[in-house]
């Protein structure tokens, strides 16, 4: 953020794996909110889900463009309410494009290519267990934006869900781009920081949006 007391610069965290603190200022993640509130109203809104095995995740989540169950894509909530999954913003695209470009240094990339948005929302003591995005057939740069309350967000190896792994705080306008030698490591959210969030945004607890490439 751009008034934080000591700016926090931005780090690769493993190769193809960069941090970019603050990259939405309080206005985009403000417009980003009012959108994300949009989209989690069903039909197709936010859905607890239902693993195989028959627990629950403690986020609750809602998909953009296609829909994600364990483990696949879908054209409609196929573990929901059965519709149609909401499309694909095309403004999400090209802010993804512009994420990926930004955290490589390079020029932006075709905007089309960015089809599927992720949207989860972690209330207080909601976590994520580490895993990877493997269920996509592109391996383009995943793109992850936070909102709201600040998270330990663990980045691991492409081995195994064990160490090593470093631990990342994810603040609300943070950016994380993983792509490329890291684009199949483990990686989770193990704690959440109630409170944390910028009063101004208006958000009680966490939202992450990643974007991803399906290849479908």
């Amino acid at each position: 953020m751009d008034d934080e007391l000591f700016p926090r610069p931005r780090a690769e965290i493993a190769p193809g794996a960069v941090h970019v603190p603050g990259w939405l200022d309080l206005a985009a993640q403000q417009h980003l909110l009012a959108a994300c509130r949009t989209w989690a109203r069903p039909p197709a809104g936010l859905r607890t889900v239902r693993m195989p095995s028959g627990g629950e995740m403690s986020v609750r989540m809602v998909c953009l463009g296609w829909h994600w169950y364990p483990y696949g894509y879908a054209r409609t909530v196929v573990d929901g309410d059965g519709v149609p999954v909401k499309p694909f913003p095309g403004r999400l695209g090209r802010m993804a494009a512009r994420a990926v470009a930004d955290a490589y240094g390079e020029e932006p990339a075709e905007a089309a290519a960015y089809d599927v948005a992720l949207v989860n929302y972690y209330d207080r003591g909601a976590t994520m267990g580490m895993h990877r995005d493997s269920d996509e057939k592109s391996v383009a740069p995943v793109v992850s934006l936070s909102l709201g309350d600040s998270c330990v967000f663990r980045f691991g190896n492409t081995r195994n869900r064990n160490r090593p792994w470093t631990d990342v705080e994810l603040r609300s306008g943070d950016l994380f781009v993983f792509g490329g030698p890291s684009r199949a490591a483990f990686h989770g959210v193990p704690r959440t920081l109630p409170g944390t969030g910028p009063a101004a945004l208006g958000l009680t607890g966490r939202l992450n949006i990643t974007l991803r490439v399906s290849g479908l």
